[in-house]
């Protein structure tokens, strides 16, 4: 073959595009034989090949043929565009980036690579190796960008649909409508089905709505618990499971919460007993408003006068329930002495006059009211929680409903 003459630049062009034609030509003939070596070195050497169902398998030497055939067609016209994604990555289905992962993928594009960079010598016509190479070298990082390309689409599309899923399981829980249909979409996410659940309710911060979620997943895997949360309106709502202490729960996530009350619902069994402590956060937030004072966060069992008296009667039959009925059970000596307690200013010399006791009976017996109740009439707080449970359980023994 002639050489190129340096005096004659058409010469040297003329000889560039014969090679360039010749290398072609070759790589066109010789594109079935390295997509077939690079599939034989993958199940030589990538584990996780040959571990993949028949059908993945498939996909993927397909993926490897189109991306030879692509970087042949891009060798053809380097000064066109290609649009390397679609060409090579568009043969498989979208469930492929569920199947494999970046790294994999990354393992079979090197390999691919090596398989046709070991055949430069063979396919580039004689003098045209350099160019062959560099052009190889060029195209595999334009196959690196096109990779992280496809799979953080694929990242972006799986993310927006699961926080539209979160979200609709969120609000089921939320609006009282969870069943075993959100049930599912919850295990979808990731959820599986911790023993113990509760609700934490707040005001969202103001911004995306994505990076206060975020925060709040950081938080969860700082804790070591399981959420589903989402931003409804101006309220941030955390499903936490795996922990049956509520205020720690919520203190360990109330970082990412804006300023205001943040209440804590009580532990239930599961999601779709979620409803329950869902309602007690969210009648508490609404009943904080009572409670200027009350602790941040705080939990809903200790807003129950608040939210009785604003109208929630979860919260009422709970006062009756827990506290008035135990008392009633107890005996009569023990809801006298705490009524006329609380009526003198809780003075035990006051109702020790009034009952015609002892002091130290008064004192036996509201002992015996915090042991019955788990409420302390000493305290400012549970005195008000006791004497708001006695108006409702006497209001209740007159209701002929009751």
């Amino acid at each position: 073959m002639p050489r190129p003459d340096p005096e004659h630049p058409e010469h040297s062009a003329a000889h560039d595009a014969h090679l360039h034609a010749a290398t072609l030509k070759r790589l066109e003939q010789s594109s079935g034989r390295l997509a077939a070596n690079a599939i034989a070195r993958m199940d030589e050497s990538l584990p996780w090949y040959r571990a993949m169902p028949p059908e993945n398998r498939s996909w993927i030497g397909l993926v490897a043929q189109a991306g030879i055939a692509a970087f042949t067609e891009w060798f053809r016209h380097p000064e066109t565009p290609q649009a390397i994604s679609t060409d090579v990555f568009g043969t498989a289905p979208r469930e492929l980036t569920r199947a494999i992962t970046l790294r994999q993928t990354v393992e079979m594009v090197r390999t691919t690579i090596e398989v046709m960079e070991a055949a430069i010598e063979e396919v580039a016509a004689p003098g045209d190796e350099s160019v062959l190479r560099e052009a190889l070298l060029v195209y595999a990082r334009e196959i690196a960008f096109a990779t992280a390309q496809v799979y953080a689409q694929a990242a972006e599309a799986r993310g927006a649909w699961d926080a539209r899923l979160e979200s609709l399981v969120v609000n089921a829980v939320l609006s009282g409508e969870a069943d075993e249909g959100a049930v599912s979409r919850a295990a979808a996410l990731g959820w599986n089905s911790p023993e113990h659940v509760c609700v934490i309710l707040g005001t969202a911060p103001d911004g995306d709505s994505e990076l206060t979620v975020e925060a709040i997943r950081r938080a969860a895997r700082h804790a070591k618990l399981q959420v589903l949360t989402g931003v409804l309106g101006n309220r941030l709502v955390v499903i936490a499971g795996g922990s049956d202490n509520p205020l720690q729960v919520a203190k360990g996530l109330i970082g990412p919460y804006a300023a205001g009350p943040v209440v804590a619902g009580p532990v239930v069994p599961d999601l779709l007993a979620a409803t329950r402590s869902a309602q007690a956060a969210a009648a508490g937030l609404k009943a904080c408003l009572a409670w200027q004072d009350a602790p941040r966060p705080v939990l809903a069992d200790d807003l129950l006068p608040e939210r009785a008296m604003a109208g929630d009667p979860a919260a009422r039959d709970q006062l009756v329930e827990e506290i008035y009925r135990p008392l009633e059970e107890a005996g009569s000596a023990l809801l006298e002495t705490l009524s006329v307690y609380l009526e003198q200013a809780s003075s035990l010399e006051g109702a020790a006059r009034m009952l015609f006791v002892h002091p130290n009976t008064v004192r036996y017996r509201l002992r015996r009211v915090t042991d019955v109740t788990g409420w302390s009439p000493s305290d400012v707080r549970s005195a008000f929680t006791l004497r708001i449970a006695l108006i409702l359980g006497r209001l209740a023994a007159t209701d002929p409903q009751s």
